[in-house]
């Protein structure tokens, strides 16, 4: 697996960077999106590349991610186990997505570029109320915005605490959050490790969480308890169903 999955996964990365200048003036020409919206259909695209290098190895279970239930604008909070979660956010059904991210990812120097373009949320190396505004523009443009409110990979697969971030800009915008639980990618992928093993990875979208339920002066904060409970226990029995 790691002999395979690796090589294809550089070759693609090494493609993707050599091709999408051409492929940027493409989408530009054949469609009315700004440039954020191609470079985030190419990081899409890319996901889906990943997703078919280790579709050998990987079992993908998704649930709660058609189309229909899933409407944009919204906020996603997904809890976080492994470096491929992100990639896993392929199986997303859309592609018009901002990702809130910390800032190494931004330093790198084959995603940069991308992170710029695609207009990404830097949220830690940048003041949040410059993040918030940022957000509430992509939020008003229909877009749909992507937390990992954890912050940090869980090394043990319990999830760690909540950062408010997610849920203040929910309240503070009205839009509605949308948990996304993961399960199996630190089987795939452990903390610590480069080696790769077979994993079942299990995505479940929760039904869609409307802010106004949480009225109260620190609603935001009512609000991070309830969906971090919410989803401790939907990873438990997808993590227990993958054993």
């Amino acid at each position: 697996m790691n002999l395979t999955v690796y090589p294809l996964l550089a070759l693609l990365t090494l493609l993707g960077i050599v091709l999408f200048p051409l492929g940027f003036l493409l989408w530009r020409l054949l469609t009315a999106w700004s440039a954020r919206r191609i470079t985030r259909h190419f990081v899409w695209l890319y996901g889906q590349g990943w997703r078919w290098i280790v579709s050998p190895f990987v079992h993908f279970r998704l649930e709660g991610l058609e189309k229909a239930s899933l409407r944009q604008p919204c906020i996603m909070v997904v809890n976080h186990l492994s470096y491929f979660d992100t990639y896993c956010m392929a199986a997303l059904p859309f592609h018009n997505a901002a990702f809130a991210v910390r800032s190494w990812p931004f330093k790198m120097i084959w995603y940069s570029a991308f992170m710029h373009l695609a207009r990404y949320l830097n949220v830690e190396g940048t003041d949040w109320s410059v993040v918030a505004e940022q957000a509430s523009r992509e939020l008003a443009d229909g877009g749909c915005l992507v937390f990992f409110p954890e912050g940090h990979r869980s090394r043990d697969g319990k999830m760690r605490r909540f950062h408010s971030g997610a849920f203040k800009l929910a309240i503070d915008t009205g839009v509605p959050l949308v948990p996304l639980c993961v399960a199996g990618t630190d089987v795939l992928l452990p903390p610590g490790s480069f080696r790769l093993h077979p994993a079942r990875v299990h995505l479940r979208a929760l039904p869609a969480i409307d802010p106004r339920q949480f009225p109260e002066m620190l609603g935001h904060l009512h609000m991070r308890k309830t969906v971090r409970e919410m989803m401790a226990r939907n990873v438990a029995e997808m993590t227990a169903a993958n054993v």
